[in-house]
């Protein structure tokens, strides 16, 4: 892909006046700023929901004890830090980090446009993402403290108050929630409009990269599956509120109807966060294999496949609340058959790598230890979509380690590599290598011995929520309570490692080395202007397309990237 001039858009930038600091970093309407935005707010986040996990994972190990840096932890705290953690890491890290970033960084720049189509509509889903944050914040501050009734908010406990200690916080909870989904509905409109309507010259639908078609193809699963979960929750305000009874079974309603509408988008949303994180393995492993993607079309219609068939298997979260048996063996079919796209498409990554030249750089590692890591997480899925094994493992740790092994590889590890393999363009330097290699090792083993012994002691028979196992005579074994320290101290030693990144960050911004505009010697569009880019992305000068993006050669261009110098 090499620039060349188009004469009827070198009008399209004018000359633009120099911004105040004010109007450039908080107001601005330029993609990558708000995807800095996006970038730094969704990290912070993660940092607050880390901080949970340390807390409660203390309490577990040592309970009874004060936490450093927290204090005695009450049973109260305690829902309500195992609530907000899995809230924040899935609704204000995984989303707005894979999608709203990434997207809002690379799509413009992927597709050789100058911004998005809509920029001030893309600047207010910033600012309303960013209230939700502040109000999900503020709920830990009202009268009883933040809402603990788990991150599913299944009803009675999130609807009735007399069920409830937090009932304010509850409310402020939803609708943080709620205008979180405001902001990506705003959001996803913008990135599909864009992908089809401002794609550069020369550019098809099989010209985009994979990690855009993810990108869009989850952003069009949150739009299908998140209105019934508005409808739910504007239903469960009203029975906070108001005074009716959607969900109260002494007073007519039904505590499932809302198992039902959140699970409807609970599990499309499962792969509205992993597709981007697919994604950015696909376009890191064909620059450090120097191989062109294995199957781009069949990963593609996989990836469609996979998004259809989300929403045909929501209820086997439900094996266990009353499901006819009969819909039960429907819905384990359909469980079983969405793992097959997905286990394709893991195997379609392996291909690529097969024969290739493979370099270990950082990037390079996270994209591996994202494959192994989450098929890890994919086979132990089969054992809960069997209805039989369900009813046995449902709610207890067993469920909690498998969903942290898809998880953690989709927020955690797919965030690490894009951002290091797309930190050189983000901001024109280079991370320190040896110290990204530090930070990987440090954050991969301590994940696994944290949530290997959860899978056994779920095996074992421990459940999930309960506050202080010294309570429960057969969940105090000594070798259980071990487990527990184990889990624990690696989660500790893992927060540690992340010291690392962020210092790594910090020196690289000041005196890393000068990137240039293509030092993995990629083959995607946004390599081929500055780095960073400037205003407009491309100048009065807009890439013409002439091949695939993964392509390392056309017959009429020798100028083409090729392996050569790349960073060891």
């Amino acid at each position: 892909m090499a620039e060349t001039v188009h004469p009827a858009e070198q009008a399209a930038h004018g000359e633009h006046h120099e911004e105040g600091w004010v109007k450039k970093y908080l107001f601005s309407t330029d993609h990558k700023i708000i995807a800095m935005q996006y970038l730094f707010t969704g990290m912070a986040m993660g940092l607050i929901g880390a901080f949970f996990a340390y807390v409660f994972r203390m309490q577990l190990a040592f309970p009874g004890m004060e936490v450093p840096f927290f204090g005695v932890v009450s049973a109260n705290e305690y829902n309500s830090l195992i609530t907000n953690h899995g809230a924040i890491m899935i609704f204000w890290v995984a989303m707005p980090v894979l999608i709203a970033a990434f997207g809002n960084f690379l799509i413009p720049l992927m597709i050789g446009a100058d911004d998005m189509v809509f920029p001030r509509i893309n600047r207010l889903s910033y600012q309303i993402f960013f209230i939700s944050a502040l109000v999900l914040l503020a709920s830990f501050f009202v009268e009883g403290g933040g809402f603990g009734g788990a991150w599913t908010a299944y009803p009675p406990l999130s609807a009735n108050a007399a069920y409830s200690l937090t009932p304010m916080g509850a409310t402020l909870w939803l609708v943080a929630v709620a205008l979180e989904f405001v902001a990506f509905l705003l959001g996803g409109i913008n990135f599909v409009t864009t992908l089809m309507n401002s794609r550069t010259k020369g550019m098809g639908i099989y010209d985009i990269p994979m990690v855009l078609w993810m990108i869009i193809i989850a952003s069009i699963l949150f739009m299908a599956s998140v209105g019934p979960l508005i409808a739910g929750a504007v239903m469960l305000f009203m029975d906070q509120q108001v005074g009716t009874h959607f969900y109260d079974p002494t007073r007519g309603g039904d505590p499932l109807l809302w198992q039902h509408l959140f699970w409807f988008f609970g599990h499309p949303e499962v792969y509205v966060v992993l597709l981007p994180a697919m994604g950015i393995v696909a376009d890191i492993m064909p620059v450090f294999a120097r191989k062109k993607l294995f199957a781009y079309r069949t990963i593609l219609w996989t990836a469609i496949g996979t998004g259809v068939l989300s929403f045909t298997v929501w209820a086997h979260h439900q094996f266990i609340a009353g499901i006819d048996p009969r819909m039960a063996h429907v819905f384990t079919i359909t469980t079983l058959l969405i793992s097959i796209p997905i286990a394709e498409m893991c195997f379609v990554y392996i291909a690529t790598l097969y024969g290739g030249s493979i370099r270990l750089n950082t990037p390079m590692l996270w994209a591996l230890a994202f494959v192994a890591e989450f098929l890890i997480g994919g086979v132990t899925g089969i054992f809960l979509g069997a209805s039989g094994a369900d009813i046995y493992f449902h709610d207890t740790y067993f469920v909690l380690a498998h969903f942290h092994y898809t998880f953690f590889p989709i927020a955690i590890i797919g965030t690490y590599a894009g951002v290091t393999f797309w930190f050189p363009k983000m901001f024109g330097r280079m991370m320190n290598d040896t110290l990204g290699k530090i930070h990987f090792w440090g954050t991969i083993i301590p994940f696994n011995l944290i949530f290997i012994p959860l899978f056994v002691l779920g095996a074992a028979g421990q459940h999930r929520r309960i506050y202080d196992f010294t309570n429960y005579p057969m969940l105090a074994e000594p070798w259980m309570q071990d487990l527990r320290v184990l889990a624990t101290v690696s989660l500790v030693v893992m927060l540690a490692f992340q010291l690392v990144f962020f210092y790594n960050v910090i020196v690289s911004l000041v005196r890393g080395e000068k990137a240039g505009k293509n030092p993995w010697k990629s083959n995607t569009l946004e390599w081929t202007t500055e780095s960073p880019p400037p205003h407009g992305n491309f100048g009065d000068q807009y890439p013409t397309v002439y091949r695939p993006p993964y392509e390392y050669s056309h017959p009429d261009r020798e100028e083409d990237y090729w392996p050569q110098n790349l960073p060891n």
